[in-house]
């Protein structure tokens, strides 16, 4: 019961099937107790007819009242079908079609008459006829009763059939005139967060569309207050960029001077935390240019040979590779081809290889892999360094989020940076740690749309 008043206050759709369900059948036993009582009181005075005709037929031919023959009354024992007829008089001797009269008072007026006889209730009807005599045709009130119970119930039951075929009907109907409403919500659903487009009123019942324009005008307002946001951190990453570059020029003018040891210890740390500092403006920089730019395109880009990009990445990230003294390296390369801009993918595939290596303790090993199918490209870096544990891999994508208890330096916006970009392009990214998939260390999976590189046709 406390699941049914739950799913009451939460579900729309079952309260209106319900409570519609409900009206239903309440409506549906009143006519059918209506129905009931017209049809068990039509089939008694139908009955009621039917002694008035037996009586006119009596009277009109003048048929004689005798008593039957006993083999006849042994086989009419159906009580439904016994009709007594005889004559009222003082000596009640006259019979009828039964072969025991029934004792009937003398003064029984003329007329319809429900009369208790011994431990039996009759209907009666009493006639005058020419002669002076009175006639007296009757039926048992019980098998009266069971005629009229049968009429009136197969009257009732094509209602009583039909109640539960309108229920699941109301259940069917209320379900598919919700359908616009459940489809709205399945599509905000499976929205991306940076999907802020106004959400579409087409198809969508006339009460609905108030809420659908409040939502409409909160979207917005979210989206400008977003755009603000980027907007900030992009200006506030140019416009820093120019004092750090007149910082980094002033330092590399005071290495080339004779300084004490001291203090080149600490020009040297001075010099490290501007090419951070100047790294962490160039990521936020990128980032804020990744997430501003529109999610669905109108024109879907051409695609591009995904190789190349591979290898100029590979051959980019090298040094890193070789400081660290890590075996950076393709697995598999197969000839893929993607929708999408040589920066975009660039960008992709240096911060998903900077990510690895940096992680990757010193003498670890970056594999890349490269699959291609007929509708999607799979890109894999995986490392062996010491992987994510399972609570924290839901939030690697989050900007400036690092991985607690580890020193590898890093801005935590590279993985944000391959998100966003992912998701422009329409593709999945996935986290694979300590489970079967990883093996050991860390599998990044990246899935995006398109295929096999198709050959260049040579010109004839």
């Amino acid at each position: 019961m406390a699941g049914l008043q739950a799913r009451l206050n939460r579900s729309l759709q079952v309260r209106l099937s319900v409570w519609l369900s409900v009206v239903l059948v309440a409506t549906a036993l009143a006519a059918g107790v209506v129905s009931f009582a017209s049809a068990f009181k039509e089939a008694n005075e139908l009955q009621d007819d039917q002694l008035r005709q037996v009586a006119a037929l009596i009277d009109d031919h003048d048929l004689p009242v005798r008593r039957p023959e006993p083999a006849l009354v042994a086989q009419n024992t159906d009580p439904e079908s016994r009709v007594i007829v005889q004559m009222l008089g003082a000596s009640a001797q006259a019979r009828g079609d039964d072969p025991a009269a029934l004792d009937l008072p003398g003064d029984l007026p003329d007329g319809l008459h429900t009369v208790t006889v011994g431990a039996d209730s009759w209907r009666l009807l009493v006639r005058p006829l020419p002669s002076g005599r009175r006639l007296v045709v009757g039926q048992q009130t019980a098998a009266r009763d069971e005629i009229a119970r049968d009429s009136a119930i197969r009257t009732v039951m094509p209602l009583v059939a039909l109640i539960p075929v309108l229920v699941i009907l109301i259940g069917v109907m209320v379900r598919r005139m919700l359908r616009p409403v459940t489809q709205l919500a399945a599509e905000a659903d499976h929205r991306s967060e940076h999907d802020l487009s106004p959400l579409s009123d087409d198809h969508v019942p006339r009460e609905i569309r108030p809420f659908i324009a409040s939502i409409n005008r909160l979207l917005a307002r979210v989206a400008q207050s977003v755009e603000t946001q980027r907007r900030f951190v992009a200006d506030a990453a140019h416009e820093l960029r120019s004092p750090l570059t007149a910082l980094s020029l002033q330092a590399e003018n005071l290495a080339s001077v004779d300084l004490p040891p001291p203090a080149q210890t600490r020009l040297a740390t001075l010099r490290q935390g501007l090419v951070r500092a100047s790294s962490l403006l160039d990521q936020l920089l990128t980032l804020a240019r990744t997430q501003a730019a529109p999610l669905a395109a109108t024109t879907t880009p051409p695609c591009i040979a995904l190789q190349p990009i591979v290898r100029r990445a590979l051959e980019e990230m090298l040094p890193l590779a070789e400081a660290r003294r890590i075996d950076l390296g393709m697995e598999q390369a197969d000839p893929a081809a993607v929708p999408a801009t040589e920066v975009d993918l660039t960008v992709l595939l240096r911060n998903l290889l900077d990510n690895a290596i940096r992680y990757t303790p010193e003498g670890g090993r970056v594999d890349v892999r490269v699959v291609a199918a007929a509708t999607s490209v799979t890109i894999e870096v995986a490392d062996n360094g010491p992987g994510i544990p399972a609570a924290e891999q839901a939030r690697i994508f989050d900007p400036f989020y690092r991985v607690l208890g580890n020193e590898a330096q890093g801005s935590g916006l590279g993985l944000s940076i391959v998100k966003s970009i992912v998701t422009r392009l329409g593709g999945e990214i996935a986290v694979h740690s300590g489970d079967a998939e990883a093996v050991v260390g860390t599998l990044l999976r990246v899935v995006l749309p398109g295929g096999l590189e198709q050959p260049a046709i040579p010109v004839a």
